[in-house]
């Protein structure tokens, strides 16, 4: 169905592919990282999916009896109890866990139903939305959308920066300004003033590093699964009456439905990834050098 509505519209397989890692932006960006520009596909599926995960939590809260509960209720625990097992083992300050365990709560149901729309058939949302673009007066052509905030590099290093933002703020409540200054010149080779520069090196070294993996593995993740679901697509709508166009539809749905089963534990494991390593750099603000 993708490649003969691709043909149909005179794309080629390339052009198929770039069109759906094309994001429905505010402006035409001026360069490579213009950050005058905003995703606006990214913005409205984070923010709506975000709204719908604290929906959901607070509809299990709500219902949440005392007696045996049902399976919804018996999920959300099994979950919540996972999470706070997980930052008690890392984060060793009680009054810290008061925020930072619902936020890991939080980082993961978000990020699960993030990564989640990529189980979404490829050309179901684009469909859609360039319909409503051509019936509103737009060229459905140039009808732009992806649904997979994840696989955009702007939402992962936002969210890890904000995890760096946190950071931040608990190395100065738990050790102090001075003491956190003091933390970046004399760790990790010690204190001593001939070593301060390298030990600040390092230091940014390590903040800058942390971020930028946190952020780009997720997104390398998420980006190579939307990929492979896009040639997947191409895969069978390149369906022929041929012998070898049955054995691409055949391959396509082997193939697909292979895939989207793989891919349920990738979104569930990138989605615990990042919300561990959240906790692990949280619990190391509080940490002492």
């Amino acid at each position: 169905m993708a490649a003969e509505n691709a043909a149909e519209h005179g794309q080629t397989a390339g052009e198929y592919i770039v069109h759906h890692l094309t994001h429905l932006q505010s402006s035409k960006p001026n360069g490579v990282a213009d950050f005058s520009v905003f995703n606006l596909d990214s913005l409205f599926f984070s923010i709506a999916l975000g709204v719908l995960g604290c929906w959901v939590l607070w509809l299990a809260a709500r219902k949440a009896t005392s007696g045996v509960p049902g399976r919804f209720q018996a999920a959300v625990e099994i979950l919540i109890e996972v999470v706070d097992q997980q930052a008690k083992g890392i984060v060793h300050n009680a009054q810290s866990r008061k925020f930072v365990a619902p936020l890991a709560l939080t980082i993961f149901v978000w990020i699960f139903m993030l990564n989640a729309m990529d189980l979404f058939p490829v050309d179901l949302f684009p469909a859609i939305w360039a319909q409503l673009f051509g019936a509103a007066g737009g060229d459905p052509h140039h009808a732009y959308l992806r649904v997979v905030p994840t696989a955009d590099l702007s939402v992962t290093m936002g969210l890890s920066l904000s995890v760096l933002l946190i950071c931040l703020y608990y190395n100065i409540k738990i050790k102090g300004l001075g003491g956190w200054v003091h933390e970046l010149f004399t760790a990790p080779f010690g204190n001593h003033w001939a070593l301060y520069p390298f030990n600040f090196a390092m230091q940014l070294i390590e903040f800058i590093a942390k971020t930028v993996s946190h952020g780009m593995r997720l997104f390398g993740n998420m980006y190579a699964g939307e990929l492979i679901f896009l040639l997947i697509a191409l895969m069978g709508g390149a369906w022929t009456l041929s012998a070898t166009g049955v054995f691409l539809a055949l391959g396509h749905i082997v193939a697909g439905t292979a895939w989207a089963i793989f891919h349920i534990l990738i979104i569930t494991l990138q989605a615990f990834v990042f919300m561990m390593l959240a906790l692990v750099y949280v619990g190391q603000a509080h940490d002492h050098h």
